[in-house]
């Protein structure tokens, strides 16, 4: 089933459209990386899911409601870039703040994703450093219990043994509760083996939007000379050093000559379509189907 859902998506501020036509479905339990960058619209895109802001065009939808349900919110958390939380509180009393106002409150987990950091409980959350009050507003995100977790930059501020801790604890969350993770990030090397499903954002507008495994199996890298037989494939970014060509394509079928093929990793993909703002998106249903958008 579909967990997260958007069809014709717009979202406009005075300056112009943060984001435009933007369809994708997240199906329940996917761990999404939300890629894209900066001003591309991704942090909009996650403000709308968790029913912050309201579409100017289109919907989206959670489990089939729309996304700013009042009946939706218990089952729904969201970090945002700035972690916003009670700088006078102690890390005590906000825990104890989430364990009030959430009835399917996890203390056990919560207090395990604090103590990771080494923060003490009676520690006042503007006190520690940027990571440390990452660790507190992901422990009352996880300590909710959500169907749906949505993660604007969670790991920016965090040293790399925290990240690897962290992305750790939310993978588990994911395979044993079936939580649905959306998740933003610029470190395309950790989206990598971590990450089932992807929206690519630019420039407002999804670029790649589907199944990890079938986007990249849908496209080549491959090394030649004849560029001739490049011909009636649709080329996302191509190099030349001397007589040697290096493209990340489409393939419509099997690349005549001789050419050295193999299927890119997440970032190569990844760069390869921020390089090239003008490739041709390709989206879930395009997938499937093996056509371009």
């Amino acid at each position: 089933m579909t967990e997260l859902e958007a069809i014709g998506l717009g979202r406009r501020y005075r300056r112009g459209w943060a984001l435009r036509d933007c369809d994708f479905r997240i199906p329940e339990g996917a761990v999404c990386g939300l890629v894209g960058p900066n001003g591309a619209g991704k942090s909009t895109l996650l403000a709308l899911a968790a029913g912050l802001l309201r579409p100017d065009e289109g919907v989206v939808r959670v489990s089939g409601r729309p996304a700013d349900d009042p009946d939706r919110r218990p089952w729904m958390a969201y970090v945002a870039q700035d972690k916003p939380v009670y700088g006078r509180f102690t890390v005590a009393e906000m825990l104890r703040l989430g364990r009030a106002l959430n009835p399917g409150w996890d203390q056990e987990t919560a207090e395990w994703i604090v103590e990771q950091g080494q923060l003490p409980s009676g520690a006042r959350i503007g006190t520690p450093s940027g990571g440390q009050r990452t660790r507190v507003a992901l422990a009352l995100a996880l300590g909710k219990r959500p169907s749906l977790l949505l993660l604007d930059e969670p790991m920016a501020d965090l040293d790399p043994l925290a990240r690897h801790q962290l992305m750790g604890t939310l993978m588990a969350d994911a395979a044993e509760r079936g939580t649905t993770i959306v998740i933003s990030s610029h470190i395309l090397a950790e989206l990598d083996g971590t990450i089932d499903h992807l929206l690519l954002v630019d420039s407002g507008r999804i670029r790649l939007a589907g199944e990890v495994e079938r986007i990249l199996a849908a496209h080549s890298l491959v090394v030649g000379s004849d560029t001739d037989a490049l011909a009636g494939h649709a080329v996302v970014e191509s190099s030349r050093s001397g007589r040697q060509v290096t493209a990340l394509i489409r393939p419509a079928s099997v690349v005549e000559g001789e050419w050295e093929a193999r299927t890119p990793d997440l970032e190569q993909l990844l760069l390869a379509y921020l390089r090239s703002p003008k490739a041709p998106a390709l989206l879930a249903d395009d997938v499937a189907q093996g056509v371009a958008a």
